[in-house]
């Protein structure tokens, strides 16, 4: 069982058999949230950070000061933090192999269309997603990114996808819903939407519009969850 509860923004986290995964933290400053206090988890043994921007990369220090946590991500985001605040766990990725986290968990750092960079103004790598495998169940982070059709090759049977919405700075859910007939997935999550007035979204003309073309479209309240 993989329980996902959706935070805000891109910040998801995921619970895998006791194993507890953050994905871009972003609370502070976070309009959505309001500051919200990040000390409500139980742990959190991994964060995964897609790219460097700060609406995804805001509270990685926090958290990992609080629940000494270890970074996953490419090796330009896991050296700054190394650099910047010493003392961090890490692994470096790249686009290559599926990295195992345990018999049953393994991580997939994967290729995004977008940019990446630090506040400061430090470059963050390549942007990226995850694809993650547990037992025979696969999940596709999608991350900040367009549609591109490698997304055609990954040749891997998702049991979900989590893709941006929002437009403007990554794909609408017209594209979405191109990206998830490339990845041969028909239940998506939506993620990146409503927390700036540049991605406002219509839920209710996306729920329709999904449902229209067959596919299963999650657009959760924040804390929310779904199991798959």
């Amino acid at each position: 069982m993989i329980k996902i509860k959706y935070i805000s923004h891109s910040t998801i986290l995921l619970i895998i058999n006791e194993i507890y995964i953050l994905v871009d933290p972003f609370f502070t400053d976070n309009p959505i949230l309001k500051n919200k206090n990040i000390n409500i988890f139980k742990k959190i043994d991994y964060i995964l950070i897609t790219h460097a921007h700060i609406d995804h990369t805001k509270d990685v220090n926090n958290i990992y000061k609080i629940y000494n946590s270890t970074i996953i991500s490419n090796f330009e985001i896991c050296q700054y933090y190394n650099k910047k605040f010493k003392l961090f766990k890490y692994i470096n990725l790249n686009f290559g192999s599926f990295l195992k986290i345990n018999k049953y968990l393994y991580i997939k750092y994967v290729y995004a269309l977008h940019s990446s960079s630090f506040y400061d103004g430090t470059y963050g790598g390549n942007a990226g997603g995850f694809i993650i495998k547990y037992k025979n169940k696969y999940i596709y982070i999608a991350g900040d990114t367009d549609i591109f059709y490698d997304m055609n090759y990954f040749n891997i049977k998702f049991n979900l996808i989590i893709l941006p919405i929002g437009g403007i700075f990554t794909m609408d859910y017209r594209s979405a819903y191109l990206a998830s007939n490339l990845l041969k997935c028909n239940n998506i999550m939506g993620v990146h939407y409503n927390t700036f007035t540049e991605i406002k979204i219509n839920k209710n003309k996306i729920f329709k519009y999904f449902k229209n073309k067959g596919k299963n479209i999650f657009l959760l309240k924040e804390f929310d969850n779904i199991i798959i």
